[in-house]
């Protein structure tokens, strides 16, 4: 009996030993396994932390979400409760743009009147007193670009198509047409010819005078010019330019333009692409020609100087980029130039072209002709203009019944 206890207990003693030695082992591999699985649990952020972060830095995110259902898109804030739909995402974008838009404006505006300040530019009376109620709002400014020798010119057109006294004034007020002729200064200012333009303002008071020195080398700049200025003077939908020896229709120009008030940025005139003129010595010679291309390049396309529209956007841009934008030889092509590379509608419309009325042996080239307006110009009194037999009747494109057509046009809404 004795001999098989002591057997039994030598056999349990191995055994026992074993089954420590094993336990040990398992337990190193839990805690290494322990180790192993919570670092990795360590290294891994937290969604809900991530959430949080998001959520303390940024207040709230803009997410688009594409219907391709139904458009236009809209624009949707994450909040703590979920996502929910506040608006198009047109409505968004369209108040921002206005905002940059009407910073410009006021940008050049500034500019404007600071450069006006500190040269002293010659502002005409007239365009002082618009300067104090630049906050009206006007459909459509109509620059006509004159020069100090062409005093017939503008003696014609105040005796046809442009009104003068009160009807001007109150043409401005009801309908938001602004109509100036626009001149800078000589090269002496203060010289007999500036005097001329001072004492015809005073009886007339319809000129913008600019701080540019008159040249006929110069209508690039002029053009820039003009353009900047009457943004700062005038909170207009449209500007215009147009020569002294055009005659337009305002009711048919005023149609035109209010067809196109939905665009914002456009560019309105006699559409050409004519020959780059490399010889020297021969009218409209382009001296940049080899910036065209090989000799006998033409063009991009481009209004006619003779009479063009641009969108108050348009203007806006030459007016805050004026002193980067480059002038070439020809005005026309200066300002095409500086609308090439942006995203512009260029709309050629036949009626800015030029032409003469029939019958008419001798006279200012005449734009804007509305249907049945035949012979519609009145003859003035220095009878620059000369009728053949054929012609019974003349009367004013601006009479009675072209203002009663600006009426029926709505301009202002």
């Amino acid at each position: 009996m004795s001999a098989k206890s002591r057997g039994t207990a030598a056999e349990s003693t191995p055994r026992s030993g074993m089954s420590r030695s094993l336990s040990f082992f398992l337990y190193l591999c839990c805690f290494f396994a322990g180790m192993f699985f919570t670092n990795r649990m360590w290294t891994m952020p937290s969604l809900d932390g991530i959430e949080r972060n998001l959520d303390a830095k940024f207040k709230h995110e803009t997410v688009v979400s594409e219907d391709h259902d139904s458009y236009p898109k809209k624009a949707v804030v994450r909040t703590d409760d979920g996502l929910e739909e506040t608006s198009e995402l047109t409505d968004v974008i369209e108040p921002l743009d206005q905002t940059i838009l009407d910073l410009e404006r006021k940008l050049a505006a500034a500019r404007a009147q600071q450069e006006a300040t500190s040269t002293g530019s010659p502002l005409s009376g007239s365009s002082k007193i618009v300067r104090s109620t630049s906050k009206h709002k006007y459909f459509m400014v109509v620059g006509i670009n004159t020069s100090f020798r062409s005093r017939k010119r503008r003696d014609s057109i105040r005796a046809t198509w442009m009104p003068e006294g009160e009807t001007r004034k109150k043409l401005e007020k009801e309908k938001g047409i602004v109509l100036r002729f626009v001149i800078g200064h000589s090269a002496s200012p203060g010289g007999i010819l500036d005097k001329a333009i001072e004492a015809e303002d005073m009886m007339h008071g319809d000129f913008l005078r600019l701080e540019h020195v008159e040249g006929y080398h110069e209508l690039s700049g002029k053009t820039k010019t003009y353009f900047a200025t009457a943004v700062s003077l005038w909170d207009a939908e449209f500007y215009v330019k147009v020569d002294d020896d055009i005659h337009v229709n305002l009711a048919t120009l005023g149609m035109i333009l209010s067809s196109r008030r939905r665009k914002s940025r456009v560019y309105i005139g006699c559409m050409k692409s004519g020959p780059v003129l490399a010889q020297k010595g021969v009218r409209y010679h382009e001296p940049e020609y080899w910036k065209f291309g090989a000799v006998g390049n033409r063009y991009f396309r481009h209004a006619t100087g003779q009479l063009y529209a641009i969108s108050k956007d348009l203007a806006t841009y030459i007016s805050v980029n004026q002193n980067l934008l480059h002038k070439y030889a020809n005005e026309d092509v200066s300002l095409g130039s500086w609308f090439i590379g942006l995203d512009v509608e260029h709309v050629h419309d036949r009626r800015f072209c030029c032409g003469t009325p029939p019958g008419l042996k001798r006279a200012p080239h005449v734009l804007l002709l509305s249907t049945g307006d035949v012979a519609a110009y009145a003859i003035p009194a220095l009878e620059l203009w000369k009728f053949t037999s054929g012609v019974k009747r003349a009367r004013m494109p601006f009479g009675p019944r072209a203002f009663e057509k600006l009426g029926e046009i709505g301009m202002l809404e």
